[in-house]
């Protein structure tokens, strides 16, 4: 391309330029400062306007701040917050953790609140240990040498994470991961077949009290208030007990 061509190609490129800064609302004195000193840097670079500014609706959008914000991802993308019960806490865990998803703690309510990198997200790995009064430390010193942290605690068990190039290397990269999931609470067929077997043993003793015990309508209403918190209480007991023969065999 000749001098010729070139100073041409720039006049028409700033022609253009003008036309669609005046359309966005810009000053003529503001919009006549930006094409000068733009025509300045042109003429000593000596480059093609397109090459150096990119097209010039993309440009006059710039400089008149009409063009759209960078797209945020969406804010599931960054945070979740879940839980699930003892029966497959873990399972779902490693299954999230290949997401992305990184547990930061376990809050009060016991739920995972986990991030994942909108940019460079990469795969966990999930375990969880019973860590009886004062045998944190041995734990700890078992499981750090293999990458493992603490990244959370729930009654008496500890979970642990480490990033899956731990153990995958390369593989582990994530490249399109999924978007969070929209529920954030998950309980097994176990847990409830738990539950139910718990509700039918103490409506069974209810009825057996009743049947015999002669009780009358005022006992009988402070014996299902017993009853229904000792149902509350030994829920949890008892999933405790089961998570722990359970991880003693592992």
């Amino acid at each position: 391309m000749t001098p010729g061509e070139t100073t041409e190609k720039a006049r028409a490129y700033f022609d253009e330029l003008a036309v669609l800064l005046a359309k966005a609302g810009m000053s003529a004195d503001r919009a006549g400062a930006m094409l000068d000193e733009l025509a300045g840097y042109l003429a000593e670079s000596g480059g093609d306007p397109e090459e150096e500014f990119g097209p010039a609706a993309g440009l006059a959008g710039e400089l008149a701040g009409t063009s759209a914000p960078p797209a945020e991802p969406a804010a599931d993308a960054r945070t979740w917050s879940w839980t699930a019960d003892l029966f497959h806490d873990v399972k779902l865990l490693n299954e999230y953790g290949a997401q992305g998803w990184e547990v930061d703690r376990v809050d009060a309510r016991g739920l995972f609140v986990c991030a994942r990198d909108p940019e460079y997200p990469q795969q966990w790995e999930y375990r969880r240990e019973l860590v009886a009064a004062g045998r944190r430390r041995g734990v700890l010193d078992r499981l750090t040498p293999d990458g493992w942290e603490p990244c959370g605690t729930w009654v008496g068990f500890e979970y642990f994470k480490r990033p899956r190039a731990a153990s995958l290397g390369p593989a582990a990269e994530l490249t399109a991961p999924p978007r969070a999931p929209d529920r954030g609470i998950f309980l097994s067929s176990g847990f409830y077949a738990f539950v139910a077997g718990i509700l039918v043993v103490t409506a069974l003793a209810v009825a057996v009290l009743l049947r015999f015990g002669r009780l009358d309508g005022e006992a009988s209403t402070i014996l299902g208030l017993l009853c229904g918190a000792a149902v509350g209480a030994l829920i949890p007991m008892t999933a405790l007990w089961i998570a722990r023969r359970r991880d003693r065999k592992s």
